[in-house]
């Protein structure tokens, strides 16, 4: 395990044996709820570093926080069998990870793709979630959500440069994230590319995009409704972005209807989906953390 500044990098072996890394921020923090941190499709740990860092040293109650890079994301090795790029696979390497570095509880925070593989582990493990929180994704996907994603990773802009990438993703995703400064584009671009011999490189495998391009979108989704009722006892807080393709109110609103203990944060001027470390976010992460620990 290597120490940099606010967290150390942890690696270990999925139950197949491929070696998978995860942060692990505020190491000595104890007697506290853990927070286990899943990003998106494409996303890796970085995503969560500032969250994070708020989390394990500047909120009232500090918690240790371990944000996962999946399989083929980050700094995990790429899996040379593409159909392993699942979220039962991810759910099970996310299991090893937690029995690697000892925790059996936690609270979880998913983003996206992360989110659904909370409903897994909702299935597979249910004592280990002490408290969710959700960002903008909830058992029933909007087909135009995924018709975005999967547009956007099958025409992904590929920039020679830093300030090429910025103004690619303010280009793609400007108009449902106006409020965004300078400052949180870059942020986003760091967490999204990597310096490599080849010059920037989105951080993860190419094949990826191959999992999300095979969905026939003229088929309707399945939903995880059942796993999102197994839930129903578990304190959950729901964040949504206003200009959301992804997760829509409606859907937001059943959600409600089924766990009415349920709480609700809707983001204005952000979309799929919203940036965690902006605005009121962390405070408010931190509250519900607290309070459902309470």
């Amino acid at each position: 395990m290597s120490s940099t500044e606010g967290f150390s990098d942890f690696f270990y072996a999925a139950p197949d044996g491929l070696r998978l890394h995860a942060r692990v921020y505020g190491e000595a923090n104890s007697g506290h709820w853990p927070v286990v941190c899943l990003p998106g499709l494409t996303r890796n740990v970085r995503d969560f570093h500032e969250l994070a860092l708020y989390l394990s040293t500047r909120s009232p109650v500090t918690r240790k926080v371990v944000a996962f890079d999946y399989r083929g994301r980050g700094q995990s090795a790429h899996d040379p069998d593409v159909s392993h790029y699942n979220v039962g696979v991810e759910a099970g390497d996310i299991l090893a990870g937690l029995a690697a570095l000892g925790i059996e509880e936690a609270a979880f925070i998913g983003t996206s793709r992360g989110g659904l593989i909370i409903h897994v582990l909702g299935a597979l493990r249910p004592a280990a979630l002490k408290a969710i929180v959700l960002n903008d994704i909830g058992p029933a996907i909007e087909p135009a959500g995924l018709a975005h994603i999967q547009s956007y990773l099958e025409r992904a802009p590929k920039p020679k440069t830093f300030t090429e990438a910025v103004d690619a993703q303010r280009s793609v995703h400007g108009k449902d994230f106006p409020v965004l400064t300078d400052a949180d584009w870059t942020r986003m671009v760091g967490a999204l590319y990597r310096e490599t011999d080849q010059g920037l490189l989105p951080d993860f495998d190419p094949k990826l995009v191959d999992t999300v391009a095979g969905l026939d979108l003229s088929q309707p989704l399945p939903a995880l409704w059942p796993q999102f009722d197994a839930l129903a006892a578990i304190p959950l807080l729901t964040i949504r972005g206003a200009n959301s393709k992804l997760l829509s109110a409606d859907t937001m609103r059943q959600m409600r209807e089924r766990h009415p203990a349920m709480e609700t944060i809707t983001v204005d001027d952000q979309g799929h989906a919203p940036f965690l470390e902006t605005g009121s976010l962390p405070g408010d992460i931190a509250t519900f953390l607290d309070r459902a620990e309470r």
